[in-house]
């Protein structure tokens, strides 16, 4: 069962994407604002079972990274449609996630040989997406903020985004160069 549980409560952040979607298209900010600090938390606590009860699976190396894109994408998504996000931010991360995942599959597809690795930019980069939305729903919903944080961290956030992004490109191409096709 102690395996089980850092990727159960991965699941769960996974499943509360649509409560979180439906409290910021309803403009319940402040409550989306403690689910997704409560995501946050909880992403911060699968990881540190699954390494303390030596926990790691396969299925978590997977789901946990996607419960992230999940939520992320589906919080910039949706609070770009409401207007609360500038719309070429949302753009740019929507479309690094796209091209992450297409040159993962395509990776795969060529290769047969698919390992999660993120780097540590990527890292940096996801910190900072979850910072930024965790500040616009605090802004929103609870009145506490500033808008010349929430704008760094906005630069920040594209910046992040396009070096994470660059460097999947670059190590994955490298690594498909190197194989040369082989499989």
């Amino acid at each position: 069962m102690t395996a089980l549980l850092p990727n159960l409560i991965t699941l769960g952040r996974l499943l509360a994407v649509p409560l979180a979607v439906w409290l910021m298209l309803t403009d319940r900010l402040a409550a989306a604002f403690w689910l997704f600090l409560a995501a946050g938390i909880s992403d911060a606590i699968d990881g540190y079972l699954a390494r303390r009860l030596k926990a790691r699976t396969e299925i978590g190396a997977y789901l946990d990274p996607l419960a992230d894109k999940c939520l992320l994408v589906s919080s910039y998504v949706t609070l770009g449609h409401e207007g609360h996000i500038e719309v070429w931010l949302v753009i740019l991360v929507v479309f690094r996630d796209v091209i992450i995942i297409g040159g993962a599959i395509l990776y795969h597809t060529l290769t047969q040989s698919l390992t999660m690795q993120p780097l540590l930019i990527s890292k940096l980069n996801t910190v900072l997406q979850i910072a930024f939305i965790g500040v616009v729903l605090a802004e929103l919903g609870l009145g506490i903020g500033s808008p010349e944080i929430t704008q760094w961290l906005s630069y920040a956030v594209a910046a992040s985004t396009l070096a994470s992004g660059t460097a999947y490109v670059t190590v994955w191409g490298r690594r498909a160069l190197a194989r040369g096709g082989r499989s």
